[in-house]
C-alpha cells in the first residue's frame, strides 16, 4: 500500500471516530440535561417539605418531575434551570482545575446545559408553558425569565467557542480522540438504559 492509500484510510478511520463522536455526545447532552433539570426539581422538592409523586426522565419523552403536595411551587420549579446550569458548571470547573482528559467534554456540556436551559425558560416565557409558565403563575415576573435566558445562552455559546476542532471541525479535518469517541458511545448507551429501566415513558 502507497502512502496516498494509507493516509486516505486513515482519513476514514478518523472520519468514523468524528461520526461517532458526535452523533452519539450532542443525544448524550440531550438526556443528561433533562436528568440534571429534574434532578434540581427533585432536590427542591424534597428540601421543601414536598413530595414528589413522579420523575420523567426518559430517551422517548420530555422529561418533567411531579410534586404533591408542592408547598413551595416558585422555589422548585426555579430549583431546575438553576441546578440544570449550576452543576454542569461544576462538573467542568473540576475537569479543568484537575487537568482530567476529556475536559472539552465537560465543557461542551455545561455549554449545552447553558444554552437549553436558558433557550427553554425565556422562550417558554411567552407561551407560559411548562416551567415558565409555572414560574410566571407563581409571582416571577416575566423579565426575569428574560434575564435568565439572556445570561445563560451567551456563556453557553461563549463555552463552546473553539472547541471545534475537538470534535474534528475546522483545521482538525475530522480528525479526532478516539478515546472520546468510544467513551461518548458508551455513555450514550448507558445513560439510554439506565433512564429507560429507571423511569416511565410518561
Amino acid at each position: 500500500m502507497n502512502e496516498t492509500q494509507n493516509n486516505r484510510g486513515h482519513g476514514l478511520k478518523t472520519s468514523r471516530h468524528q461520526v461517532i463522536l458526535i452523533a452519539t455526545f450532542i443525544p448524550f447532552c440531550w438526556l443528561a440535561f433533562m436528568a440534571v433539570h429534574e434532578l434540581g426539581h427533585v432536590v427542591a422538592g424534597w428540601s421543601t417539605g414536598g413530595t414528589v409523586t413522579k420523575v420523567v426522565v426518559h430517551p422517548l419523552a420530555i422529561s418533567r418531575t411531579d410534586v404533591s403536595p408542592n408547598p413551595h411551587p416558585l422555589i422548585v420549579v426555579w430549583a431546575g434551570p438553576l441546578l440544570g446550569v449550576i452543576l454542569p458548571m461544576v462538573i467542568w470547573g473540576i475537569f479543568w482545575a484537575a487537568k482530567l482528559p476529556g475536559d472539552y467534554l465537560a465543557r461542551f456540556f455545561a455549554g449545552f446545559c447553558l444554552i437549553a436551559n436558558g433557550a427553554y425558560i425565556a422562550a417558554g416565557s411567552f407561551g407560559q408553558i411548562a416551567d415558565a409558565g409555572d414560574m410566571l403563575r407563581h409571582g416571577s415576573p416575566i423579565w426575569l425569565l428574560w434575564l435568565f435566558g439572556f445570561v445563560s445562552v451567551p456563556i453557553g455559546l461563549l463555552l463552546w467557542h473553539g472547541l471545534g476542532p475537538k470534535f474534528g471541525l475546522g483545521n482538525a479535518s475530522g480528525q479526532v480522540d478516539p478515546w472520546a469517541a468510544f467513551i461518548s458511545l458508551a455513555m450514550l448507551v448507558i445513560l439510554v438504559v439506565a433512564t429507560a429501566l429507571m423511569s416511565p415513558m410518561f
